[in-house]
Parts: C-alpha cells; structure tokens; sequence
C-alpha cells in the first residue's frame, strides 16, 4: 500500500516522537537501526520529514531529530504520508492502469475508491502521538519478532 520509503517515514517519526516526549533527540543512525533501514536512505526520507515540516533537525554536538512535544499531537499520518509519497495514494487505479476515472473506470474502479476513501480519512484522523502512545505502551510495536 505504502511505499518503503513512507514505511520508513512513519517508523522513523513515531520513533522520533517517542524519543522527543523523553526530551531526546535522535540521530540518523539511531532512527536507522531502530527501523531497520539503510543509513543513507533513511537520511534522504529524514530530510523530506524536515522539508515538510514533520520533524526538525538540530545540528551540532548535541543535534539529531526531534519533534517539538506540543506539535506531536497535531502531526497527521496523511502529512507523514504526502512528505514522502505525495497524493497519489488517494489517485492511483487499483490495477495499476495511467487511465482510470469516473468516465473510464477499471473493473475493480468503484469498489477500490471506496477503499481510499477509507484509507485517507484514517490517514487524516490518526495524529503521530496516538501511534506513538500506542507503542510506548506496548499495545502495537515498531518492530516484526525475528
């Protein structure tokens, strides 16, 4: 459904959040072991989240990324998502097709907008400090059981 970088997008900023109600910033190598994706990558997805306004980055010796305690609870999935993969979540055919509307529907068309629709308002009613409480308080995790 996501892109891996959004999958890593939203890992690294309910990490981020986590840490940033501890009052701890977290550095990119961190946020990379602790969602598990290449250093480089995650640092390219890291300053799309910075571009947007997600999270902030604060250089020097005691720099990292962080996300001000009062803006976590106002921060959307649906920001996170569009940083990294843009509104197409909500246009992309089903079935993959570069034509596929109202006046040119694919077979599966009305059943999967339906399941957009869906998708978005969970996207956009979900806040990052929701996710975040939810791992801190072990209910959902960050991480597969090897």
């Amino acid at each position: 459904m996501f892109s891996k970088a959004c999958e890593y997008g939203i890992k690294a900023s309910i990490f981020i959040a986590i840490n940033s109600f501890e009052g701890k910033r977290v550095s990119p190598k961190e946020i990379a072991k602790e969602i598990d994706s290449p250093q480089a990558f995650t640092a390219k997805i890291l300053q799309a989240l910075v571009r947007h306004g997600v999270i902030n980055s604060v250089k020097g010796a005691y720099g990292g990324f962080e996300i001000n305690k009062k803006d976590i609870a106002a921060i959307r999935l649906s920001q996170i998502v569009n940083a990294i993969d843009g509104d197409k979540i909500y246009k992309g055919c089903g079935l993959g097709l570069h034509t596929c509307d109202e006046s040119r529907p694919c077979p599966v068309h009305d059943k999967f907008k339906i399941v957009r629709d869906e998708l978005k308002d969970m996207l956009e009613n979900t806040s990052l400090e929701e996710l975040a409480f939810n791992i801190k308080s072990g209910t959902t995790f960050l991480k597969s059981i090897a």
